[in-house]
């Protein structure tokens, strides 16, 4: 049978194609047939600008409905599809496009001649040209036939050396990983989606969407995300998604209350640790628990806390069905009980590995299969049937940024670069609104004049704006342990409060 996720998406739709899909407030309805036959026009578009199956699209633009026809398009024609973060600046993306070798790539109009002059390979298309292209192109295409192990999307993620890593998504994990989701949040064709998620992330592109699609719902599709405008039409839906900045935000919006609540089954947190603070100060006003899980872009989502079950603050449930989770400590063994340990995960939503990099991935896995995630939990009773995770820390430097990862070594290997620099480390410290900000802690060479305008005016345009360190902070010399490491914990503690 074919796997192509595609195919398992049409045959989810509402009979007849006519139900609405997508709503715009203040903007267009896209119906479910309509979307479809945009993709199919896409699809069509891409194989003429000679894509074969298993080619690379890269796409980084901003939100629009014409995107995710896009990514359907590369499901259909078997396709490989790569978000990029509309943040990447020039020198990121051109390591991504070297690295995937695209051979269409989608980009924004103030972009496109920079790209196009170094990316001579691929064709290079805004979107608004991709879609004339598609306008004369058939409205129907079978899908290209798929195994459950074909890529359906590379999704990079940093890592700790500063060198991005292409985690290969297979149309199973994704198939799998939606169906789980739809069937434990119990999305229904009634439902409509509050969805103001970036589309480049796992949580908005593949959580979110793949939820409405999978269960035949619609959604109410924003630009982004305004505290002002999601208060105002909450009473329209009946899920909503968010990082934890969504909620600490719509928590200091004056005109969000229980009452505009009373339509809302559903609230989801993740990406990102939801305080528990936030968690308690949110059902005192709304009445609503949020229900948070636990993923990452190589396993999509691994746990949640339940729909019909306690949702407790600081865990996020116990595995999904078909994934295993356990807690090891540092030689590989089990841990007993609530012991804390590395947290590891097995399962059909489990990424195929990094593009690229074959030692990498048999680094990261263990011999009977399990995924080191690098993140440090527990088990936790909570009178439920099964011990929810509890994640306590991250073994790695990850930091988590309204609900987007930055890795420190990328922005340190920069601030090092600079002139008047000896060496710098860069760590996550508290931020009520992002839950993390990036600081950089930077010792100068005697006698440099360098201030915090200096280092973050050099890093502008160079990385993304939600890498740019908030604070940076000049010191005479960097915490070290007896081995000369760095400790980042120290500095973490040191610099916390403002």
């Amino acid at each position: 049978m074919d796997a192509n996720l595609y195919s398992l998406i049409a045959r989810h739709a509402p009979p007849g194609g006519s139900a609405p899909c997508i709503l715009e407030p203040g903007g267009p309805v896209v119906h479910y047939d309509q979307l479809f036959a945009a993709s199919a026009r896409i699809a069509h578009a891409l194989v003429a600008a000679g894509c074969v199956p298993g080619d690379r699209v890269a796409v980084q633009v901003d939100k629009h409905w014409h995107v995710l026809a896009l990514y359907l398009a590369c499901l259909r024609a078997g396709l490989v599809y790569l978000p990029l973060n509309t943040g990447y600046q020039r020198s990121e993306l051109e390591y991504f496009f070297a690295d995937a070798r695209p051979r269409v790539i989608v980009c924004q109009p103030d972009r496109l001649g920079a790209i196009a002059a170094g990316q001579r390979e691929a064709t290079v298309l805004t979107l608004a040209e991709l879609m004339d292209r598609a306008a004369d192109h058939p409205a129907a295409l079978e899908p290209v036939p798929r195994g459950p192990d074909d890529l359906a999307a590379i999704l990079y993620t940093s890592g700790t050396t500063g060198r991005s890593k292409g985690a290969m998504i297979t149309h199973r994990n994704l198939a799998s990983n939606a169906l789980a989701l739809v069937e434990e949040w119990g999305f229904t064709r009634g439902d409509v989606l509050l969805h103001a998620l970036p589309i480049y992330h796992v949580h908005g592109l593949f959580v979110a969407t793949h939820c409405v699609l999978l269960s035949g719902a619609r959604m109410l599709w924003l630009p982004r995300f305004d505290a002002r405008e999601v208060a105002a039409l909450l009473p329209r839906a009946t899920v909503m998604m968010g990082v934890p900045t969504f909620y600490t935000r719509l928590l200091a919006e004056p005109t969000f209350h229980r009452d505009g609540c009373s339509t809302i089954r559903l609230f989801v947190s993740g990406s990102a640790p939801l305080l528990a603070e936030t968690f308690q100060a949110f059902e005192a006003r709304t009445g609503h628990a949020i229900l948070e899980r636990y993923g990452m872009t190589e396993a999509g989502m691994i746990t949640s806390n339940l729909l019909a079950g306690p949702r407790v603050a600081g865990t996020v449930g116990p595995p999904l069905p078909g994934i295993d989770v356990r807690i090891v400590d540092e030689h590989g063994v089990p841990c007993v009980g609530d012991a804390i340990g590395g947290v590891e995960v097995r399962g059909p939503n489990l990424f195929a590995g990094y593009w690229q990099m074959p030692e990498k991935t048999k680094a990261e896995f263990t011999a009977d299969g399990y995924f080191r995630t690098g993140d440090v939990g527990q088990w936790a009773d909570v009178g439920a049937q099964r011990p929810y995770l509890r994640i306590v820390g991250r073994a790695r430097d990850l930091i988590i940024t309204g609900g987007l990862n930055v890795y420190p070594k990328e922005i340190e290997e920069r601030i090092d670069a600079l002139e008047g620099v000896v060496e710098s480390a860069v760590v996550g410290i508290p931020d009520s609104d992002f839950g993390e900000a990036v600081a950089a802690v930077v010792v100068r060479r005697p006698g440099a004049v360098l201030t915090e305008a200096d280092v973050i005016g050099a890093l502008t345009g160079e990385i993304a704006r939600f890498k740019l360190p908030k604070r940076v902070i000049f010191v005479d010399d960097l915490p070290r342990n007896a081995m000369g490491k760095v400790q980042k914990a120290v500095l973490r503690e040191r610099f916390a409060a403002p």
